[in-house]
């Protein structure tokens, strides 16, 4: 016999779904057979799987130790492994509080895995919670932190990470709804001399991982919607403000080329030619895109505190480099 208590982690979810986490191996048959016959109840009493949990209820696992640990995959975290990171490559912690964590992700690192081996953001995350006390590996049971956001490998910038199930759901709800502004900065190619909001539609081949552009809708294609600010021209180049209306893959991008305005380093989308000069010069090797500011929009509880609150990450050296006339003052871009 088993008796877990609910954390603030574990809180806001139905208890099949955290049964099926804490019992790994178990699957659905097991556990709705279980709760039928009253082998698992929810504060002494019998439960039928689609109750939400709230913290400090007692969920009483009415099993053999051997049948848990069978379950469990006999391992402490269910099967969930503490990972291993460089502790020198994490990300900058731009705000941190008992729901979320907000950072700053370096160019060339995974927002999330796409390979057992992969290091990605979310593994510096659970990391870094590991460090500091705020997940154990009883924890990791039952509910593991994530991002909320993901960004291209090589585009850096603000990533947002759920550190409660609550601030997960909440922040991956505003994301998908499109509540969260969203800016970013980057250097195109040519002279942009003038605020444009553009529209079009995107359109994406699986195979090439690559999206079109068109002035009209085509089947299979999402209507898009992106802002630029020029904020300084230089050498034939313009550092730009964009904010992200609308947010489909690789938007940012495409839609600078489909312009005629390439992002510096895009080896997707951009100039060829001025891409192994700037190679040749400063050593850029991928596209120069940053995710610099977040405005938060009215959000529910338990994160209403955060309702317009704003978030900027600094922009990296390299741009500095590209551009001399880029300055950074106060957490805001001038020239």
């Amino acid at each position: 016999m088993q008796s877990l208590k609910i954390g603030r982690n574990e809180a806001g979810q139905r208890i099949d779904k955290m049964l099926l986490k804490y019992l790994s191996a178990s699957g659905k048959s097991f556990i709705y057979k279980m709760l039928r016959k009253k082998n698992i109840t929810l504060n002494g009493a019998r439960c039928t799987g689609s109750e939400l949990l709230k913290e400090n209820d007692l969920v009483t696992l009415w099993l053999s130790d051997d049948t848990i640990r069978k379950f469990s995959e006999g391992k402490e975290t269910g099967g969930r492994k503490k990972p291993a990171v460089n502790p020198a490559l994490m990300p900058e912690i731009i705000y941190e509080d008992d729901h979320i964590l907000i950072l700053n992700k370096p160019a060339e690192m995974l927002s999330q895995k796409s390979r057992p081996d992969d290091v990605s953001v979310n593994e510096y995350v659970i990391w870094h919670l590991i460090q500091n006390g705020s997940l154990t590996e009883e924890d990791m049971r039952s509910f593991m932190p994530s991002v909320c956001n993901r960004l291209d490998r090589n585009t850096s910038g603000l990533i947002i990470a759920g550190k409660s199930l609550s601030g997960l759901q909440v922040m991956s709800e505003a994301i998908r709804d499109r509540k969260i502004r969203k800016e970013y900065l980057t250097i195109v190619k040519g002279t942009m001399d003038r605020s444009r909001k553009i529209k079009g539609y995107l359109k994406k081949d699986e195979q090439s991982n690559k999206v079109s552009i068109t002035e009209t809708e085509e089947a299979g294609s999402d209507p898009i919607e992106t802002e630029f600010f020029p904020l300084l021209t230089e050498n034939g180049m313009t550092f730009l403000k964009v904010h992200l209306i609308t947010g489909k893959t690789h938007q940012i991008r495409a839609h600078l080329s489909s312009i005629g305005h390439p992002v510096a380093g895009d080896p997707k989308y951009g100039d060829p030619g001025w891409n192994r000069e700037l190679l040749r010069q400063y050593g850029i090797r991928y596209q120069l895109l940053h995710s610099w500011h977040i405005v938060m929009p009215d959000l529910k509880e338990p994160l209403s505190y955060l309702s317009g609150k704003e978030f900027r990450a600094a922009l990296p050296e390299v741009y500095g480099k590209v551009m001399k006339g880029i300055r950074w003052e106060h957490g805001k871009p001038g020239v």
